[in-house]
Parts: C-alpha cells; sequence; structure tokens
C-alpha cells in the first residue's frame, strides 16, 4: 500500500478514542474533512502480533491520512508489531504515553510510562528501527505525585534525543490512583501555559495541545502558538462543528455546505454496507451528533437510536426526513 505523507504544517487531528474511532467513523470523518488526521483506536502491540491482523489494521484508502497507535511497553513486541503494521499504507505510527485506564496500567503502558522515560527511548528507538514511516509519541504532562514542570521538558528531551520529532501533549497530568478514566478526562486541570512553554523550549519539535479543545475558534487560538492541536470527544459529538469546517484551517473550501449533504451523501456509503452484510448502526451510532444544535438534531438521534441496530435504509430515510421536516 502507498505511503501516505503528512501535512507538516499546523496540523488538526481527531484523538484514537477506544470503541469509537473505528473504520467506519473514521470513512465518516474523512467525508466530513480531507485534511484532518485520523487515528485508528489504540491497539496493543500484542493484539497485533497475536491476533485477527486483518480485522485490527485494514483500513482503506478513503480513510487516508490515518495513523496506527499502538500500545505497549517491551521493545521487542512493539517492533514487531510495527513490522507488521508498517506496509499497510498509515502515515504515522504512534506510541500511546498518555491513556489512564486500568487495563492500560496493568498492562504497564500508557500514561505509566511517563514513570520511565528510559523505557520509553528504548521502546521507541525499537520502533523507530523498524518502522517505514515517522513513530510519534502522544503522552500527558505527569503523572501522580510527578510534577509537570519538571517532568515534561525532561520527557520531551529525552524523546528528542531519541529522534522524536513530533509530540502530542495531553495538557492533563493524570492520575492512576483514585480516579477513573473518565474522570481523568475532567479533573485534574488543564495547564496549557506549560504546554505552551514547551514549544518555546523545542523550537524544532512539532508539538501539538490535546485535552479540552472544544470548538475551531479554540483550535485557531491554539495554533497561534502550537504547532498543531487534536480534538476528541467534541470532534466526535459535534462532528459537523469541528471536523465540517476543519479544512479551513488550511485554507481550503469545506467539502459540504451543510450537514444535510453529509447525511445524503453517508446514505451511499451506508447502502454499500448493508448489501456487503454489514449493520447500519456500525456508522449510524458515529453520526448522531451530526445535526447538533440544529433543528431536526432530537429525532435524527432518536430514530438512528432506537432503529439503528437492527435497521436498515428504510429507518435511514426516516431519520433524514425528520431532519428535513424540522428545518423546513
Amino acid at each position: 500500500m502507498q505511503e501516505m505523507r503528512l501535512d507538516q504544517g499546523q496540523l488538526l487531528a481527531v484523538a484514537p478514542m477506544i470503541d469509537w474511532t473505528d473504520r467506519a467513523c473514521r470513512r465518516f470523518h474523512r467525508l466530513l474533512s480531507r485534511r484532518a488526521l485520523l487515528y485508528t483506536e489504540m491497539i496493543t502491540a500484542p493484539a497485533v502480533i497475536h491476533g485477527d491482523r486483518a480485522r485490527l489494521l485494514d483500513h482503506g484508502a478513503a480513510e487516508h491520512p490515518v495513523a496506527l497507535q499502538l500500545g505497549g511497553s517491551e521493545p521487542t513486541q512493539l517492533a514487531q508489531a510495527v513490522r507488521i503494521a508498517g506496509d499497510r499504507g498509515y502515515a504515522e505510527i504512534n506510541l500511546n504515553v498518555g491513556c489512564p485506564s486500568d487495563r492500560v496500567q496493568s498492562g504497564c503502558f500508557g500514561a505509566v510510562l511517563m514513570k520511565t522515560p528510559a523505557l520509553v527511548a528504548d521502546c521507541v528507538a525499537a520502533m523507530q528501527e523498524a518502522s517505514p514511516v515517522e513513530v510519534t509519541v502522544k503522552c500527558r504532562i505527569g503523572v501522580d505525585d510527578q510534577d509537570p514542570a519538571e517532568v515534561l521538558p525532561e520527557f520531551l528531551s529525552m524523546l528528542e534525543q531519541a529522534g522524536v520529532r513530533r509530540v502530542i501533549i495531553h495538557a492533563r497530568k493524570a492520575w492512576l490512583q483514585g480516579l477513573s478514566p473518565r474522570e481523568n478526562r475532567e479533573i485534574p486541570p488543564l495547564d496549557y501555559p506549560l504546554v505552551h512553554a514547551m514549544k518555546t523550549a523545542f523550537p524544532a519539535l512539532h508539538l501539538s495541545i490535546n485535552g479540552g479543545i472544544g470548538s475551531l475558534d479554540q483550535a485557531r487560538a491554539q495554533l497561534a502558538v502550537m504547532d498543531g492541536v487534536m480534538i476528541g470527544r467534541a470532534a466526535y459529538h459535534e462532528p459537523w462543528a469541528i471536523l465540517g469546517q476543519a479544512d479551513a484551517l488550511w485554507g481550503d473550501a469545506p467539502a459540504f455546505s451543510d450537514p444535510l449533504q453529509v447525511a445524503q451523501k453517508m446514505r451511499g456509503m451506508i447502502a454499500r454496507h448493508l448489501e456487503s452484510g454489514g449493520r447500519m448502526h456500525q456508522f449510524t451510532r458515529h453520526m448522531l451528533g451530526l445535526f447538533h444544535g440544529r433543528p431536526g438534531a432530537r429525532a435524527w438521534r432518536r430514530i438512528l437510536s432506537e432503529r439503528g441496530a437492527s435497521g436498515g435504509l428504510a429507518e435511514y430515510d426516516a431519520a433524514l426526513a425528520a431532519v428535513q421536516g424540522d428545518a423546513a
């Protein structure tokens, strides 16, 4: 598969989100934005090595550019996973050093790796040696009782020395004991000034900021300081407001002028998916927020939520009709 090159300028990315950013989600998001970088869900290195590789790694040209995020803490395993995935056309391969979930902690990877920077350096080195594309890192500003003002610059310096050139920084500390993964997205305070200071301290690194960014206006403000912005839940729950307008960040016209056009375009994709034996819900569960804040949004969500799992094009057309009727 042909290697996809990334835009080296300012970059908007959709965060990797477990159970959300699957292939169907990425097809929908790519329809909205030609330029945003999309990510897979985090996939563990052992799963790549021992699991169903086609199910985990296959993706289509219609999703490009898309990056693969791997989880792991064993350099040899990560290198093997990278070799397996390396010829599948991903734009980059990213190491997760930010996820705070219990499952990740028990596997000694994700945010807990902030405590072992030398191990991260070894992992990155092994991945780079095996990878035909760029290896990047997504991290937190620190974990538990660490002082982010001390830990983060040391961590970035280590990554830079290891040859990493692109880093995404989630601007919250992760509390691995006492807070749930959901609480870790909301309770620890954001520290944008610290992340901004890292761009000044490490001018050669391409640094993106993540965490709490909920609109394109906020993204533009961040891009005045940072090289890139990564948006997670807001891009998922309000895809039209974020991704439907995202290409303007590159000076490009949006692909569509109205979310209804997107829904109509998705109908053909869903029809082909149904013909191949798929279920409508596999697409429509990611589309519930398409009309967020617009007339008909409640009816759209209700019809697709209640009927999407077992429904077909008739149910999709009913949701479309409800939106069109309320918007008239």
